[in-house]
Parts: C-alpha cells; structure tokens; sequence
C-alpha cells in the first residue's frame, strides 16, 4: 500500500470495535460458528441473555456485485431481513415498540423477552426495501433520522472516502503535515488503505478535522459529497410516509451526524435539541428516543449520556454491543445494541448475538457498559 504512514496513525481497535468496523470477519465468524454449533449459545443464554435486545439496521437493499465495498457491513439484503423478521415473529420473543420496551425496563415485571427493532441514518431503501417487509410481518420499528440528511446538507463522509479510493489508483492525503501518496490499484489495496485511513481519520480529536479532510479529498478527486445524500437519504416526504404508520417511531440523531465526543458540550446540546425540534416542525412528532452518531466508545460517552437525561429523552441507543439487561433501567441513556450485520447474514450467527453470549465473551461479562 505505497507509503504507510497513516496506517501507523492508526490506533489499535477493541473487539468491540471490530464488530463494528467489519475487521477480522474471519476470526469472529469462526468464534460464532464455535459457540454455535457446540450449543454453548443456548447453554449461555439463560445467565446471559437479558431482558431483550435492540437490533441495529442501516441499509436494506439487493447485494451488489462491487467486489470493494468497506461499508458493506452496514447493509443487508431485502430476503435477510424478510428471514430475520419470520425468525421474530415465530420466536418466543416479544417484537416491541420503542415505548413498550422504555415502559418494560421501567416498570419491571415482564417475564418474556423482547426485541426491538432500529434503523439509523434515514435512507431511501428503508421505505423501498425494508418497509413493505415490516408492514406484512407487522413488525414495529424505531427510525433514527439525522436531519440534515432529509434536508440535503449531509455529509455522509465514510461514503466519500469510499469513493475516492475505488475511483483512483492512487492518491495523496496530508497526514500530521505531511503530503503523502498511497497505492489503491488492486481491491485488496483500496480495502487496506480504506481501513487505515478510516481508522486515522476516527482517532483524530475533533469532528471538524474529520470533516475537513474529506472535503479536501473529495475537492482533490471530484467527489460530489452531497450527492451521497441526494441519493440515498429520504427527503421529508418520504419520512413522512412511514412516520404516519403507527409500527414507525421517529428518533432523533442529530442534526450533523457527528461524533459528539468530538465536540463541545454546547455542540451536543444543540445537535440533539436542535434534531428533535426541527422533526417535531418537519413530520409533527416530538422525537422521545436518541441514537448517537457512531455510538461507540470514543463517540458517546457519559457526558452525551448527561445531556440526553437532561434533555428529557426517554432512551438513547449506542452502537456498543450488548443486550440489554434489566439493570438498564439505570442507564437508559446508555443502551447497547446488536448490529444486524452485513457481513454476517446467517441466521445462526443472529442466534448466537441475540442468545447474549457472543456479546457476553466481548465485553467481558459485564452486563452494563455506560462509561
């Protein structure tokens, strides 16, 4: 990969973080297919399983034949989710509004467990895709919508990234004030070089410098940032259509979809305000749930946790993977999620991620992580 050197700026992930990232798919596939297959999942669930869980969807839409495509574990195909939504509805979980499963962490007493089922970020296949499935399998379903997005004025960043490297063979980016250039000719290439420059780019301290250097890079290569939203994000109309149908609740996710770790206490106040009310002026509900852009570890934190309660948010959701226990009832604003994973659509490797364990092993057993 030419030069290396933001490869070296990068900072080592967390398992966590793998997950998330779509890294080392193969080790955590064969550490699935273990616990699968020996039956340890179902042996694990009863002390690991909590009271439900929240799954976490971006893109539904058919498979593409691009043989580079880093941010293919954010999407799954219309015949999963159909899979995963049959799955539901004859398991013996309770399929939950965003509300019902607020008002079971804090109430109590509920016997059965629940899952409940998120898609963040607003995009167009969700109403094409993803909804026409959820209507005939009546499953509810919470709506995280940045408002910038419908609003045209998003910079869906991670997407331009991936398009400067797949349209070029090799490019240049100033790393610590330095000019350098990087080889991306062969897939694997652009795969390398699109992890390391991803992994620099969420290490740096500020949303700001983030933001800047894909501007740079999509100046530099002709990359049109706002199309991206243009053609994948709904417009408000759109949103409308599904925020009408009671099994739709819209949340909020900011403004910018930013990292709110990464900006001033009175950027995440207003990023979260500021969401909620121009839903609230857009589609005419008050958003009562929160997702955090990103929503791991080095985005969110127990200062965006502070400001959600204060804000008066019922729940807000993280990317940090986990069920959900009852003790969440103490740290609503600090929810885990299990990302329905594109690079995992096998039904046992939902089994395992809904049973607790897998979660269970990477976090080290601890049922709450909220700091």
């Amino acid at each position: 990969m030419g030069d290396r050197g933001a490869q070296k700026a990068a900072p080592a992930a967390t398992f966590g973080d793998v997950l998330l990232s779509g890294l080392k798919h193969n080790i955590i596939r064969t550490g699935m297919d273990a616990l699968y297959f020996s039956g340890a999942h179902m042996l694990m669930r009863p002390f690991v399983g909590g009271a439900g869980m929240i799954l976490m969807l971006h893109h539904v839409r058919p498979a593409r034949p691009d043989r580079f495509q880093p941010n293919r574990l954010l999407e799954i195909t219309p015949r999963f989710l159909e899979k995963v939504c049959r799955r539901l509805k004859r398991s013996r979980l309770d399929v939950v509004s965003l509300d019902e499963m607020h008002r079971r962490l804090t109430e109590g007493n509920n016997k059965r467990r629940f899952v409940c089922v998120t898609f963040d970020d607003g995009y167009r296949d969700n109403l094409q895709f993803a909804y026409p499935i959820l209507k005939k399998y009546e499953i509810p379903f919470g709506l995280y919508i940045p408002t910038s997005f419908p609003d045209r004025l998003g910079e869906l960043w991670w997407l331009a990234l991936e398009a400067v490297i797949a349209r070029n063979d090799r490019i240049g980016l100033v790393i610590d004030g330095k000019d350098q250039r990087f080889d991306c000719r062969s897939v694997d290439e652009k795969r390398a070089l699109y992890d390391s420059i991803y992994a620099w780019l969420r290490q740096l301290k500020t949303e700001e410098e983030v933001r800047q250097v894909i501007r740079d890079l999509s100046r530099r290569y002709q990359v049109d940032i706002a199309a991206f939203c243009e053609q994948l994000c709904m417009t408000w109309d759109e949103l409308a259509t599904m925020a009408q149908d009671p099994l739709c609740t819209i949340g909020a996710h900011t403004v910018n979809h930013v990292m709110l770790k990464k900006v001033p206490e009175k950027s995440v106040r207003t990023e979260m305000e500021m969401s909620r009310s121009v839903i609230e002026a857009s589609l005419g509900v008050r958003p009562q749930h929160f997702a955090y852009p990103l929503g791991d570890a080095t985005s969110a934190g127990p200062r965006e946790f502070e400001v959600a309660r204060e804000l008066g948010f019922k729940t807000a959701v993280t990317t940090r993977p986990g069920v959900v226990f009852s003790r969440h009832r103490d740290h609503l604003m600090a929810l885990p999620r299990i990302s329905v994973h594109g690079e995992f659509q096998r039904m046992r490797y939902l089994r395992v991620l809904m049973s607790g364990a897998a979660t269970a092993l990477w976090n080290g057993f601890r049922p709450v992580n909220a700091t």
